[in-house]
């Protein structure tokens, strides 16, 4: 069985704010990605690391780094289970709507199912992997829209974007992430995380 991947590794981007990888073989992988990852049922911190294993056994996709988790209450929506995020970067050779798919196809591996009434509203889920950034691409089809359209209005996501790209730009924004997040920060009290750990491996 191939072994896991670190959680923390160098940081192989092109991006701008994001420092670019000594060369490698790696580097055939053309493309920077940004994941979002969640959850709120069953074992959240586990869920998240078994996604990141699937994620780096995946064909085409080199895992690169991944946030520290974050706590938080959930946001416009009722639950009594709280969420653990983080976020990960990825290099692939993927396009954005295969990449898309990989991701919907890990949720399912982990328990995710959707229901006719999600749509209509957010709900508790074992996994949910959101595409945030992919390189500098801006998207909007009725299958994707990139950057992620909400990300900017979650401190869930700003917070652990900001911990490992902090000064990457936002496409769209034309502003950094910390920026972006100092800004969440002041305008909205309301929302608050809490910065984790993942458990020691032995």
């Amino acid at each position: 069985m191939t072994a896991a991947a670190p959680f923390f590794s160098p940081v192989t981007s092109t991006l701008s704010g994001v420092p670019a990888a000594p060369a490698s073989s790696e580097q055939a992988l053309p493309y920077t990605a940004f994941l979002g990852l969640g959850s709120n049922l069953g074992d959240p911190i586990h869920i998240l690391q078994v996604a990141w294993y699937l994620l780096s056994n995946e064909t085409f996709i080199q895992t690169i780094r991944l946030s520290d988790p974050y706590h938080s209450d959930p946001l416009s929506m009722h639950s009594e289970h709280r969420f653990v995020n983080a976020v990960a970067l990825v290099r692939t050779g993927l396009t954005p709507l295969a990449l898309l798919e990989r991701l919907s196809q890990i949720e399912m591996r982990c328990g995710r199912t959707r229901s006719a009434t999600e749509a209509a509203g957010y709900q508790d889920r074992t996994l949910d992997l959101d595409l945030l950034f992919f390189d500098d691409q801006v998207i909007k089809t009725r299958e994707l829209i990139l950057p992620h359209p909400r990300m900017h209005e979650r401190l869930f996501v700003l917070a652990p974007l900001a911990q490992i790209a902090p000064t990457m730009v936002h496409p769209l924004f034309s502003q950094p992430v910390s920026a972006l997040l100092q800004d969440l920060r002041q305008t909205n009290l309301e929302q608050r995380v809490e910065r984790g750990l993942w458990p020691v491996r032995r």
